[in-house]
């Protein structure tokens, strides 16, 4: 079949037109292509980043969902098949084996338990009622003392990646060193990581702050308000050093210290340089576990330099406190007026 010079023409112009159009077809399934893996790809690092802000640890988890009924007056540990053990004495020490599988309660007390539920770890909450206090060695030899009104959640033997603990109120810190296994304290809206140092955390819910004091060794703390999402800082401690964190406004302060004034509880003592009788007051109010009013706002804002021995009854406490300034109490019904 022949054709002439004008359908040629015609034929290499509809060709031309269909390669072009062939050509402008891929580069646009091309581009589109690449939008599209790029909008899949954002999605996902987006949706990564975002599941790894929400990620919570084992403890995390337990801590939202732990629920214990209180016994008045009696130190509680819990353990991970909700056994509950109460302790009537003041003061006690509690000591873990190396596997976590055997606790020792005092001189003479002993229980045993299984430290893997469904193949995951089982957690132990030691409660320490306000008029109370304990010490507790964990698995890892490391050594906590909680002050009153505190509870500590722990596991009972800690996996091979990270120690991680959970604390209320206030607990001084002698972390058994492990360079491999970073040991953190949750408290509040802070983590604390440590690899082996001494330090004391206070971070009771009626404070408006919470007081991170190192005696040695190094830390780093981490904050993160939960409401506050742009809000996420960490600060490194050095020793003799205190790092506050005001929960009301989200700020930060560090300051050099005199660390005994916050270790000294430990011993029954408690050191004061310049404080309230206001903020006195409520440190004995939780130590005696005694309702504590002053009604004279100028008297609640006097402040007090000294030592106290808190091994004494509070009466004899507010006696000695009595000899620095002039003012009139009375206890009635485990409640001290101050006036």
């Amino acid at each position: 079949m022949n054709i002439t010079d004008k359908e040629k023409k015609q034929l290499r112009n509809r060709i031309s037109l269909s390669v072009s159009k062939y050509i402008q077809r891929q580069r646009y399934l091309k581009y589109g292509f690449g939008l599209s893996a790029a909008c899949i790809l954002a999605f996902f690092v987006l949706t990564q980043n975002e599941n790894i802000h929400q990620q919570s640890s084992p403890i995390d988890n337990f801590v939202k969902t732990l629920v214990v009924q209180p016994i008045p007056g009696q130190i509680q540990l819990v353990l991970g098949d909700q056994q509950n053990i109460n302790i009537e004495e003041t003061e006690t020490a509690i000591s873990y084996s190396n596997t976590g599988e055997q606790i020792t309660i005092g001189n003479s007390k002993s229980v045993n338990q299984k430290t893997l539920k469904d193949q995951k770890v089982v957690f132990n909450t030691l409660i320490v009622p306000y008029g109370k206090r304990s010490s507790i060695e964990l698995a890892d030899g490391s050594k906590v003392w909680l002050n009153s009104g505190s509870k500590l959640v722990f596991p009972a033997a800690f996996t091979k990646e990270k120690r991680e603990v959970y604390l209320e109120g206030e607990g001084i810190f002698e972390v058994a060193h492990d360079a491999l296994h970073p040991f953190i304290v949750k408290s509040g809206d802070q983590n604390i990581e440590v690899l082996g140092t001494i330090f004391n955390v206070s971070n009771y819910n009626d404070d408006h702050a919470i007081n991170t004091v190192l005696k040695s060794g190094s830390v780093k703390i981490s904050y993160n308000n939960s409401k506050s999402l742009n809000f996420n800082e960490s600060v490194v401690l050095s020793p003799n050093t205190m790092a506050v964190y005001d929960r009301n406004d989200n700020s930060i302060k560090t300051q050099k210290v005199d660390v005994q004034k916050y270790f000294s509880w430990r011993d029954g003592i408690f050191i004061f340089k310049n404080d309230s009788l206001e903020s006195i007051m409520k440190k004995v109010s939780r130590y005696y576990n005694i309702a504590i009013v002053i009604n004279d706002k100028e008297l609640a804002s006097t402040t007090f330099s000294g030592f106290l021995d808190v091994n004494e009854n509070v009466e004899n406490v507010i006696k000695t406190i009595q000899e620095t300034t002039k003012f009139d109490y009375t206890i009635i019904n485990n409640k001290l007026n101050i006036n």
